[in-house]
Order: structure tokens, then C-alpha cells, then sequence
């Protein structure tokens, strides 16, 4: 189980890390709803070096990038649930549109995408590169997402809310309601 530290304690752990021989591998997301396709994408980046970092969006930058309505889940709790992972050593929030302040502060052997990325479209791939780095595409088939989570999870709610008999209809309660 990882940890959750700040960027200055993590800049710490990650010069440790390296003065006692051991690769580090980035990897980021939002994680807003925890499925089984992160879950492979960061088992595929822990393969990648000796620990895996996982840089989590903060609440301002999920926003500015899925919309208003998310994230779901508070970045804090987002956090403990990522550093919960067996694969985890450590777990940092980072702001902005993408994690490269976080790659030039730890400069990790290894930034891990996943596979909705291909090495020519990953935005820090030139930060990567200039800080010595490469670049890995990891994890299965783009086949799970939490937008599609949460459309199943709509289309339940809906389909539950559909089944509930009518406020007051004689002799019927809610579900679960005693009669």
C-alpha cells in the first residue's frame, strides 16, 4: 500500500528511491471512479520500474477537463483510494492540464500512459525525453472508462426509478416500504 505525500515529500522519497539503485515510474489520471481499466493501466506501469508514483489530478483540473458535475469523488478521497492499491508506492495531486510539472520535479525513468495514448500523442512526451526519460504505453484495450461507468450507472438509476410504483397508488408503498 503507497502513500500519499506532497510534491516537496515526494521530490524527497524519489531522490532516496534513486540513491538506493531503484527506477521510478509515473503514472496520472483522475480517477474519479475507480475501475478494473485503471487497475491494469497502473499494474502495467508498477512493472515498468522498482515504484510507481501516481500523479492524481486535483479537483480544479478534472473539472476544467471532463465538465461541471465532476469530479465525483473529492480529490483527497480520489488520492487514498489510488495509494490503497497494492501496485502504489506513492501518490501525489498535481493542477493543470497535464502532469509535466511533476515530471520535471522527479524526473522519473519511466512515464506511463495509457493505451487511449500512443507514444506520438502523449503530451509530456517531450518533457519526458528532456529529462531523460522514456515514455511506455501500458495497460489492456481502451475497453473501460468512467464515462461509461457512469452511463451504466444512469441507465440503472433510471431503469430502478421506472420500476418504482407511483407515489400513493393505493396499496402500494415505495420499494422496500412497509405496506
Amino acid at each position: 500500500m503507497g502513500r500519499v505525500v506532497s510534491a516537496d515529500e515526494l521530490e524527497a522519497v524519489v531522490a532516496a528511491e534513486r540513491a538506493a539503485g531503484r527506477t521510478v515510474a509515473l503514472a496520472n489520471g483522475c480517477f474519479d471512479l475507480l475501475h478494473v481499466g485503471h487497475v491494469r493501466y497502473l499494474a502495467g506501469a508498477a512493472r515498468e520500474a522498482d515504484r510507481l508514483v501516481v500523479a492524481v489530478n486535483d479537483d480544479d483540473s478534472v473539472r476544467a477537463l471532463k465538465g461541471d458535475g465532476r469530479p465525483l469523488n473529492p480529490e483527497e478521497e480520489r488520492a487514498e483510494l489510488i495509494a490503497a492499491l497494492a501496485m502504489v508506492d506513492y501518490v501525489v495531486l498535481f493542477s493543470g492540464p497535464t502532469v509535466a510539472p511533476v515530471i520535471e520535479r522527479i524526473r522519473p525513468d519511466v512515464h506511463c500512459k495509457g493505451t487511449d495514448y500512443t507514444a506520438a500523442t502523449v503530451p509530456e512526451r517531450d518533457v519526458v525525453a528532456a529529462s531523460g526519460g522514456r515514455t511506455a504505453i501500458v495497460g489492456d484495450a481502451k475497453d473501460h472508462s468512467t464515462r461509461d461507468l457512469l452511463d451504466r450507472i444512469r441507465a440503472a438509476a433510471a431503469s430502478l426509478d421506472a420500476a418504482r410504483p407511483a407515489a400513493g397508488a393505493a396499496g402500494q408503498g415505495a420499494v422496500g416500504d412497509p405496506e
